[in-house]
């Protein structure tokens, strides 16, 4: 009888077989204790490198036969898990040894809290803001129309909490690039929200799980390397257009009824300009970094090929 595995790590690959196996490989390292991984692969076509994913013993691959974006996908994957941590993780992500033992050793000190975000690095060894506020009216206005102009601007950096230097401690919500999330907590409050097909999914997680008594932490003694997604290069237009989509059905949602109309009007009206300046930075591979590195989007494989 074979171990009772402890963490299913959830993989969302969309045309991800060049890297699918180093995932795997950095995986092996980042823990001792025994696991599984679902790999669900949201492409139209099985490549050869996601096909491998089923010959390796730790791991199932799931083919919906469509796009699920996602939070379904991730959902699909942690369905009739029983372990009692879950993992969700973009398939470029690299982890370095011990990360994930270092994720739940901050769960043993946190036994109240709800998901656990690791320090994420670029490729460069730059720390990226993975652990973030709540967005705020407010903050959310002073960063949409500054952030991509003047990056170091004080709404910026009290949304992305760049003040001081890492340290353990709670957030609004943590990147859904790689999180460790409590079973019992991830199953308590539904799941991803399906009906972000990409982006805003892991704020709105966020958000729920706060609302239901589950905080989130970050653990920037847990690092785990960003590669930069992939596939942005093929569907940069695409993936800014779905990103403004999600802001605007999360903030909608923060003000509802009759009487918050007018001002759902006007988060429509301001973030639809910010979508045109968006897409001006977005006609090609170069207006796709220069809009990441502005803070429009954020570091997220393309694993729904939105």
């Amino acid at each position: 009888m074979g171990v009772e595995p402890e963490l299913r790590v959830i993989v969302v690959t969309f045309r991800s077989g060049e890297i699918i196996g180093a995932f795997l490989d950095s995986l092996a390292k980042a823990t001792t204790r025994p696991y599984e991984v679902v790999v669900v692969d949201n492409s139209p076509q099985l490549d050869p490198g996601t096909a491998a994913v089923s010959q390796r013993p730790e791991a199932e691959l799931l083919r919906p036969g469509r796009n699920l974006g996602y939070g379904s996908a991730v959902n699909r994957g942690a369905a009739g898990a029983r372990a009692p941590w879950l993992v969700v993780s973009n398939a470029d992500i690299a982890f370095s040894p011990g990360a994930l033992d270092e994720l739940i050793a901050a769960a043993e000190r946190w036994p109240d809290a709800g998901a656990f975000g690791p320090g994420i690095t670029n490729p460069d060894g730059a720390l990226y803001p993975s652990a973030r506020d709540l967005p705020s009216l407010g903050r959310g206005i002073g960063h949409a129309l500054f952030g991509w102009c003047w990056p170091t601007n004080p709404w910026t950096a009290s949304y992305r909490r760049e003040r001081g230097a890492p340290r353990e401690t709670t957030a609004g919500w943590l990147s859904g690039s790689c999180q460790l999330v409590r079973r019992v907590a991830f199953t308590a409050v539904g799941g991803f929200d399906e009906s972000y097909f990409m982006f805003m999914e892991d704020v709105d997680l966020g958000r729920r799980l706060g609302l239901a008594s589950w905080p989130s932490v970050y653990v920037p003694t847990a690092v785990v390397e960003h590669l930069g997604g992939h596939s942005t290069k093929r569907s940069s237009r695409r993936m800014v257009i779905a990103h403004h989509r999600s802001m605007f059905r999360y903030l909608s949602r923060q003000y509802p009824g009759p009487a918050a109309a007018p001002l759902r009007l006007a988060l429509g009206v301001g973030l639809t300009a910010r979508l045109l300046l968006a897409l001006a930075f977005a006609k090609d591979s170069a207006g796709a970094r220069a809009t990441r590195s502005a803070g429009l989007l954020p570091p997220r494989d393309a694993s729904t090929g939105a």
